[in-house]
């Protein structure tokens, strides 16, 4: 990760929330496209040694997201994201909670809301992350659960794709 870049995490107990800030070098339709093609998910959203897989990627309003993650030992832990609202290029609203392998959400997990929004220009885009929670004790839960550390690995996996399309980009550049 280029350190010059923003890295924020904030946890906001009196709102109930999780509030990230991280940029990447990269442009905002490249960023996008990151998050919202289940192809470059599989890629960088688990973090490091686990691996996503989706199992159904329905990007549109009232559509759905549903994978799993999977680690080392092949424990698989389900998880169903359904899209609230879309501004395409600009903004993804949805609801997050763990699931079973038919999406059937896993009452006794805290659900997380995501409002995420995209801000950038031709070479840096940097996105907010915002996770809302009905309680103070799924926020804690969450967190107890290695939210953050796993996040952060996340979004490291999502510097380093970046970081290999721009060198792939760049030896394919004739001399």
């Amino acid at each position: 990760m280029n350190k010059s870049l923003l890295f924020r995490f904030d946890v906001d107990t009196a709102n109930r929330q999780i509030r990230v800030e991280r940029s990447f070098n990269a442009p905002p339709e490249r960023v996008w496209a990151a998050w919202t093609e289940a192809d470059i998910l599989d890629q960088w959203w688990a973090p490091n040694p686990w691996v996503t897989r989706t199992k159904i990627m329905d990007f549109r309003e009232g559509g759905y997201w549903l994978y799993a993650m999977v680690g080392p030992e092949e424990e698989t832990h389900w998880c169903r994201a359904d899209f609230v609202r879309i501004v395409p290029g600009r903004s993804i609203v949805s609801t997050d909670a763990f699931c079973d392998e038919e999406g059937r959400v896993n009452e006794s997990m805290p659900p997380t809301q995501w409002e995420i929004s995209f801000h950038g220009n031709e070479n840096t885009t940097t996105v907010v992350i915002v996770l809302s929670f009905r309680t103070m004790e799924d926020l804690g839960k969450i967190l107890e659960m290695g939210f953050r550390e796993g996040f952060t690995s996340g979004l490291a996996n999502l510097d380093r794709y970046f970081d290999d399309q721009l060198q792939r980009h760049n030896s394919a550049k004739p001399n």
